[in-house]
């Protein structure tokens, strides 16, 4: 430990593993970080990550998230991801699958460029969307789109534990062609009822939007089960609706993104210019991520509640508030959460 201080001190203010990465990325003192060992494009945009963590890693919970972190052109961007391989895996190896969104920077990215021996920066795991120590002996899992990898996660972690209880998998997606474990999921069935709902096409066991009906088909029984639900906002909505006026709310466990507190400044000050888009507005004193869609700006956000960092963007100048911490920023050219910050004065951001 000695030895480690002594040599934090002779290198700061860079520390001992930026110059450790420069002989080898992987061979770090404090930072955790992961290699990608192999790289799989199931469906036409997901790339399904596997990742060798270094020695740092302390394992998860199946349906906990991790945090990556990947250079894009000189910018260090974290995003959140929730790994679907079995928390049990005996190589000690994660396995991650992104779905390259539209507007999504960090998901594009890795679509397009992740390969074997990338290396990429990662946290360790977080979150309470988990399964009980005591598991229910019923449970129902409901998933749509890209919120299939928790739940994924969850299913396979009980295949391993020969769990014996009533399961069934209900995933929610377009096609058929559009699930990124499907091979694996025929694979499981010995596990779990395995039940494909598809919106758009008729290919699947099911056909149309969440109701009564799909739960009355998969899994009859669902009442008198615990669910566990991740997926987009409007199948969270219906789930949680149809829960909540059945007496069941205590049943249905589910990744509560929620919108950070609204903190207007009635006396808001300045202007915020968003850059690269050429547009300038007087500072409401709402978040950022707010006078950005007010301006007519569509950035990237995911739980708009500081979480999952997808809405982060670099500040160039200006002064930001934390809404949730009141922590203040002047530096210049630093990332910021726009949902959770809000402009003090002039802000300008690159957007």
């Amino acid at each position: 430990m000695a030895v480690l201080q002594l040599l934090e001190a002779l290198t700061t203010p860079h520390g001992v593993d930026r110059y450790l990465e420069l002989v080898n990325p992987m061979l770090t003192v404090r930072e955790l970080r992961a290699e990608v060992t192999d790289v799989r494009r199931a469906t036409a945009d997901s790339v399904t990550l596997t990742l060798r963590p270094t020695r740092q890693w302390r394992g998860f919970q199946a349906g906990q998230f991790v945090q990556v972190t990947v250079d894009i052109d000189g910018v260090r961007r974290t995003r959140c991801y929730s790994p679907a391989c079995s928390q049990y895996r005996a190589d000690g190896k994660l396995e991650l699958t992104v779905r390259a969104h539209t507007d999504g920077l960090v998901s594009r990215h890795l679509y397009a460029n992740a390969r074997p021996g990338l290396v990429v920066g990662l946290s360790q795991a977080d979150g309470a969307f988990v399964l009980p120590e005591r598991r229910p002996e019923r449970i129902v899992l409901i998933s749509g789109g890209s919120g299939i990898t928790p739940v994924m996660s969850m299913l396979r972690t009980l295949h391993d534990e020969h769990y014996a209880g009533e399961l069934v998998f209900l995933h929610y997606c377009d096609s058929t062609a559009d699930v990124p474990y499907a091979e694996q999921l025929r694979e499981l069935t010995g596990t779990a009822s395995v039940v494909l709902a598809t919106t758009r096409t008729s290919d699947g066991q099911l056909t149309g939007r969440f109701g009564q009906h799909h739960l009355d088909a998969a899994a009859p029984w669902y009442a008198d089960a615990q669910t566990y639900l991740c997926g987009p906002p409007a199948l969270m909505s219906a789930v949680r609706e149809h829960y909540d006026a059945r007496g069941l709310s205590d049943r249905l466990h589910t990744e509560e993104f929620r919108p950070a507190p609204l903190v207007t400044t009635e006396d808001a000050t300045g202007t915020v210019t968003f850059a690269r888009s050429g547009t300038a507005a007087a500072n409401s004193g709402d978040t950022l991520l707010l006078q950005a869609e007010a301006a007519g700006l569509n950035p990237e956000y995911g739980c708009r509640m500081g979480i999952c960092f997808s809405c982060t963007q670099v500040k160039t100048s200006g002064c930001t508030r934390n809404v949730l911490t009141g922590e203040l920023n002047n530096d210049p050219d630093v990332e910021v959460q726009l949902c959770i910050n809000a402009p003090v004065g002039d802000v300008a951001l690159d957007i």
